[in-house]
């Protein structure tokens, strides 16, 4: 019998616009496909806040979105 695969989210942010022409945000993600497929997690959400401070969860938008999604299933 399969195991069930654990479900997870991810989550990029970078806080300067030259972050986020740069390398940084790929940089994350392929880091966490490649981290979920190691402890073999299925991704079922996917969240980018490009050049959002992370001081604070006002205007990340995505962020929000992804507490949300995470909180109703």
């Amino acid at each position: 019998m399969q195991k069930e695969k654990i479900k997870v989210y991810t989550y990029t942010r970078v806080s300067t616009a030259m972050q986020v022409d740069g390398y940084s945000l790929d940089a994350q993600k392929t880091k966490m496909k490649a981290y979920a497929d190691y402890n073999d997690y299925e991704i079922v959400g996917e969240y980018e806040d490009a050049g959002k401070s992370g001081k604070s969860i006002e205007g990340r938008a995505q962020f929000s979105q992804m507490m949300e999604d995470i909180q109703s299933g």
